[in-house]
């Protein structure tokens, strides 16, 4: 399910005006072709070949000029990215650049870090992220409660 926001209107948050947000899957977005300005999609599309219907919709509803920007893992960078590989070894991160390149997006990369408040609730964050088997491993060899995380910010304007 993705949500779908507009904007309008004064007021709102930072000025912004008006929000409202719709529920739909990302391949049929219930807003009316250009429409929208900015499209924001987060951990949708991490392996990018066969994620096409998802990206020709965003392109049917945004707006001539406006943006869109998803965030995904980055599984070449980072203590999390090396976990993310290991529990998916068909995971091709060149197939995954080339699907967005030639989907017209420009990638920023950006290395972040989980920092949970206690080792308990980092042991619930990777065993939310994990299948159990890869989360014992995982826990088993990262000692405390933070991680390094990289991220890539794919973004594109139509």
């Amino acid at each position: 399910m993705a949500g779908v926001g507009g904007v309008g209107g004064v007021g709102g948050v930072g000025g912004v005006g008006e929000a409202a947000v719709a529920v739909g899957a990302a391949q049929h977005l219930p807003v009316a072709d250009a429409s929208i300005d900015i499209a924001h999609a987060r951990w949708a599309y991490f392996f990018g070949p066969g994620c096409e219907p998802g990206l020709a919709e965003m392109a049917r509803v945004i707006r001539p000029g406006g943006v869109a920007v998803v965030i995904d893992n980055d599984a070449t960078t980072s203590t999390f990215g090396e976990w993310f590989a290991q529990s998916h070894p068909g995971y091709d991160a060149l197939a995954v650049e080339r699907f967005w390149r030639r989907a017209g997006f420009t990638r920023e990369r950006l290395l972040t870090s989980w920092q949970a408040r206690d080792r308990a609730e980092f042991q619930a964050l990777v065993r939310i992220e994990f299948e159990p088997a890869a989360a014992d491993r995982i826990l088993a060899e990262h000692a405390g409660s933070t991680v390094d995380y990289a991220v890539n910010v794919w973004w594109r304007r139509y």
